[in-house]
């Protein structure tokens, strides 16, 4: 596929109108899959999710022909078996995988959070494979990694529809580094966990271009003690859309929210919860996690389950003014 007919169909996506299908639907039952991502495998047209590690792998998979109706297929094995030299050997703690399509290499590009061999903090790894269900091969050497802000999870890759270009996004984990209360960056004053945003070469989707953008940054009145999960795409419209989480986890506070602007560097405009105990959470509790496509339409998140935090799909619209709204 040329790079010109990718982007052709990401642009697609980005600009046709959304279609109305159904509200909030489980995918794999009672299986314990957080923090998903997804993507539409180019090769075969398949919906593709990816998971933070549990059932015993370091990154678990799904695929489907149809996002929302499925069936959804779990992958048997595990698609990073060897995480990277500077992974923790005794504990791997690889969260919130990230998987794109690189065509200049006709190959699959990881992004993950892995624990340091040799720090209690997490940072972000490259991994790549020749097939969507790898096995990926690890970078010696962590992509970020600001140790002294307490490391970095959450990245998300994003692909322009109408340049190419390639971004990177990623939370720094100062909530590792808190004085206590839930997530251990509760109690005051807190630690920022700022939302980054880095340009990575679109020949391979490893090459930082610059330096990071500063996009988004908790409020500790809004959002507690963290935002994290970052996922951006671009609507229909041309709105940059950023679905990110707030408070911890492991509380009902936990969330999906989003922010919108005009350009990819922002400035970003906090548009609230978009799915929360605050505002909807069709029965759900504790959702967040959340990633999307190019064109908006899907959304994939976690939210607990007997399991532990199991998979669920949503639809979505964006109106004229940027305005996300959930399909009942």
């Amino acid at each position: 596929m040329q790079l010109t007919t990718l982007l052709a169909a990401i642009a697609a996506l980005a600009t046709a109108p959304l279609t109305i299908l159904a509200s909030p639907a489980e995918t794999l039952g009672n299986r314990d899959f957080p923090d998903p991502a997804i993507i539409l495998d180019p090769r075969t047209n398949e919906w593709y999710t990816f998971a933070t590690s549990s059932n015993g792998k370091n990154v678990q998979a799904a695929y489907s022909p149809n996002p929302h109706d499925g069936p959804w297929t779990y992958v048997e094995h595990d698609l990073l078996p060897t995480p990277g030299k500077w992974v923790n050997p005794d504990q791997h703690d690889i969260w919130a995988p990230d998987v794109h399509y690189s065509e200049a290499s006709d190959s699959f590009v990881m992004y993950y959070s892995g624990l340091l061999a040799d720090s209690p903090h997490h940072c972000i790894g490259i991994a790549t494979a020749e097939n969507i269900t790898g096995p990926y091969e690890a970078r010696d050497e962590p992509f970020v990694c600001p140790e002294s802000e307490g490391g970095a999870i959450d990245p998300s890759g994003y692909l322009d529809p109408i340049d190419g270009s390639f971004f990177v996004v990623y939370k720094v984990d100062g909530s590792s580094m808190g004085s206590g209360g839930p997530c251990g960056n509760g109690d005051p004053p807190g630690v920022p966990t700022p939302i980054r945003l880095q340009r990575v070469n679109e020949s391979d989707g490893i090459t930082p271009i610059g330096h990071y953008n500063e996009i988004l940054d908790r409020d500790p009145e809004l959002d507690g003690p963290l935002i994290e999960a970052p996922n951006l795409i671009r609507t229909w419209n041309g709105t940059f859309v950023l679905f990110y989480s707030s408070h911890c986890y492991n509380t009902p506070e936990y969330d999906v929210k989003y922010a919108t602007a005009d350009r990819i560097e922002g400035p970003y405009h906090r548009r609230g919860e978009l799915m929360g105990q605050n505002t909807n959470s069709w029965g759900f509790d504790a959702p967040g996690g959340a990633s999307s496509v190019n064109g908006g339409g899907i959304l994939v998140f976690h939210a607990n389950c007997d399991a532990g935090r199991c998979m669920y799909v949503a639809e979505f619209e964006v109106e004229e003014e940027g305005i996300v709204t959930i399909l009942d």
